[in-house]
């Protein structure tokens, strides 16, 4: 049976500022980089060694611009990397020079620690320890000697902590070594530890970004998983579920406390697909959704590496993101959401219509029902008007912004909106035209109680109507409106609901190539 821990895995809000962080601060490697196996749409990054070896690995969920989560029992709470005892003082000058948030030095079970913080807030320790370690990765500015070389361990919070100890004993291979204060320790006969923290008082934790999802602890191979998941449903523990994730195959449980924990294979591993030269550079999908790979592709966030090239996002007021193509050809399509969507949704359509254009996909600011909307409504049919008209300047702001920032050209814009984001980008063309020259609307209908007379007649719009649509009466309204301020309007019904249909794309292209 191997022992210790395998990765951790934990969940990032900006994955730009994680690799910039873990790769260039910490100079740890980027070992693998996926989509999702649970939801193809989240990206999942690998951090590790020279090898990507089990027991070096930090591993993060992206939930790009995600709801923050809440430490708490029931969680891992901290996650410590190993150094070598006399590194601590060179990484003491190093978080001062890079403005890093850290405490210390202190000692903790007789190791030197300092204690820093990542970008999301997550609690990192450098622990000076010495321990076997497998090939060192070696990054520009990190002389090999300081380099971080793998996990040290991590720290559980529970309210059960007696109970949280035996199962982890009992199941992963850990002995108790000693206790300070309200922690106690475990170590593997790899050298590894697992801090258990006595929690009662705290707060129950709650999932989202900034927090942990998981520890996974090394398992030899699918046997003997197999053998463990059989002696947990003997013991009735939480429900268990077996999954081959490629590079591993993985058992999850819940312990007493509630944590989650992992019990992962060491193979096949990393090079299964990449060779060691070139590991971590590409991006690979889960083989189960390699049909639909290259709109997963387009939703995923894009980062760069340190030294690479990459888009400084500003702070502007609409979360938004971008997805660039290999060869862009300078257009950029504006992508405005329906209700209940959000920024990416509308990526993989756009990206067949257009695949050299560059994609700026907008989130809506108004929720309904804990859903994202881009103006209140008040009925089925009737609408929020000082919402509407709120929403309209704001986002007019937000694309001169854009356009002066990003260095977008201002006259290769195209904006697409579905449902909900077709209304407000047409109410946005009624109520302030000009910045919207050509326009795709999907299913939009006239929310606007009152709208003026505008001058359209620089303006384009392809307006794509569903023989099925309940809203489809609402829609001759907005039609008109466009007519009468001058627009070069193409509008069609096309066989479909509400929902998109592969006749919107048909259209879309056919449109765009006039």
């Amino acid at each position: 049976m191997n022992s210790g821990i395998h990765h951790i895995t934990l969940i990032t809000r900006k994955v730009q500022n994680n690799v910039d962080f873990y790769v260039g601060f910490l100079g740890l490697r980027l070992v693998k980089r996926t989509g999702g196996y649970e939801d193809p749409g989240q990206l999942h990054l690998f951090y590790g060694d020279h090898t990507g070896a089990p027991g070096s690995l930090i591993t993060f969920l992206v939930w790009e611009d995600g709801s923050s989560g809440r430490a708490g029992h029931g969680q891992v709470g901290e996650v410590a990397l190993a150094i070598d005892p006399g590194s601590i003082g060179f990484w003491l000058e190093r978080t001062l020079r890079f403005h890093v948030p850290a405490s210390g030095p202190a000692t903790e079970f007789g190791e030197p620690v300092l204690r820093l913080r990542d970008p999301d807030g997550i609690s990192v320790k450098l622990v000076g320890s010495s321990l076997p370690a497998g090939k060192r990765w070696v990054s520009p500015d990190i002389p090999a000697e300081h380099a971080i070389y793998r996990i040290r361990g991590a720290t559980i919070l529970s309210e059960t902590p007696d109970e949280t100890q035996a199962f982890i004993k009992h199941y992963s291979g850990f002995h108790l070594q000693n206790s300070e204060d309200t922690v106690t320790r475990l170590v593997s006969p790899s050298g590894d530890v697992i801090d258990i923290r006595d929690a009662h008082g705290f707060w129950p934790g709650s999932p989202g970004t900034g927090i942990a999802d998981h520890i996974a602890f090394r398992a030899t191979d699918v046997a003997e998983l197999r053998a463990l998941e059989k002696s947990l449903a003997q013991l009735n523990s939480s429900p268990t579920s077996l999954h081959d994730r490629k590079y591993f195959t993985s058992l999850y449980v819940r312990e007493p406390g509630g944590t989650l924990l992992e019990f992962a294979t060491d193979g096949p591993g990393f090079t299964i697909d990449e060779p060691i030269e070139t590991l971590g550079s590409r991006l690979f999908i889960p083989p189960h959704d390699a049909g639909r790979a290259e709109d997963i592709k387009a939703v995923l966030p894009q980062f760069a590496l340190p030294g690479e090239t990459r888009v400084i996002y500003r702070e502007l007021p609409f979360i938004h993101r971008f997805h660039t193509p290999e060869n862009p050809d300078g257009t950029t399509i504006v992508l405005l959401h329906g209700t209940g969507g959000n920024e990416t949704d509308l990526m993989p359509l756009a990206r067949r219509i257009a695949p050299r254009a560059t994609l700026l996909g907008i989130r809506g600011r108004s929720t309904e029902e804990g859903i994202l909307r881009w103006f209140r409504r008040l009925t089925p049919t009737s609408f929020d008007q000082a919402d509407i008209r709120f929403e309209a300047e704001a986002l007019v702001a937000f694309i001169a912004q854009a356009v002066t920032v990003y260095g977008l050209a201002a006259d290769r814009l195209v904006f697409l909106g579905y449902s909900n984001g077709a209304n407000l980008l047409a109410s946005l063309m009624l109520l302030h035209p000009g910045p919207v020259a050509r326009a795709i609307l999907l299913r939009p209908v006239m929310v606007l109680d009152d709208a003026p007379q505008a001058d359209l007649r620089r303006s384009r719009v392809l307006m794509l109507s569903g023989r099925n649509d309940p809203y489809r009466p609402l829609a001759p309204a907005l039609e008109q409106a466009f007519r009468n301020g001058g627009a070069e309007i193409d509008a069609r019904i096309i066989e479909a609901g509400h929902e998109l249909a592969e006749a919107d794309q048909d259209a879309i292209t056919a449109w765009l190539n006039r």
